[in-house]
């Protein structure tokens, strides 16, 4: 970390997002939680609500001298880092990820490990233990399952977030 003003993720405890960006602001430190509107259900009323789009990160605009100013805001756990050192963001990636939120656009971020040919397995759900392969089909990843027996494949859309990577590469459990 140097002396330049550049943005870092820090890690916070969970469901404090907005409430530490809320304090990092109010300390002077710029401070960035990218938000999207989801519809909450009660068992009395809807609600929209503003929640994170990447749970437990705020992006912080820091130097140096901010270093343990940030650490020391309620809710803030640590730095992100990458090679030993707290990992600075473009600013242009904040900025393309201001302009994607402030969009009307279904949003959801993802973990970057998954990619199309990869065999997975379903961790959550109803189809949690199931096993198939991320695939590429109408501009969507979905989840296929191979039914050899009579040549078919059932493609399923899951979110990427309830699945894993496996090491073998051939389909356990099949429909």
């Amino acid at each position: 970390m140097d002396n330049l003003l550049r943005w870092y993720a820090v890690y916070t405890r969970s469901r404090y997002e907005k409430k530490s960006a809320f304090l990092l602001n109010e300390q002077g430190i710029e401070a960035y939680v990218p938000l999207r509107r989801v519809l909450r259900q009660w068992s009395d009323r809807r609600k929209l609500v503003f929640e994170p789009v990447i749970h437990s990160y705020v992006f912080v605009k820091a130097n140096k001298m901010l270093y343990e100013k940030v650490l020391g805001i309620e809710g803030v756990v640590r730095y992100i880092y990458f090679g030993g050192k707290p990992a600075p963001i473009p600013d242009r990636q904040i900025e393309t990820m201001k302009t994607v939120v402030g969009t009307d656009l279904e949003i959801e971020c993802t973990p970057d490990c998954l990619k199309p040919g990869m065999h997975v397995i379903v961790t959550e759900g109803p189809l949690a233990g199931m096993e198939g392969e991320l695939v590429q089909f109408r501009g969507k990843q979905k989840v296929a399952v191979r039914i050899q027996a009579i040549q078919q494949v059932i493609m399923v859309t899951l979110s990427p977030l309830i699945l894993q990577p496996v090491q073998n590469t051939t389909p356990a459990i099949a429909l």
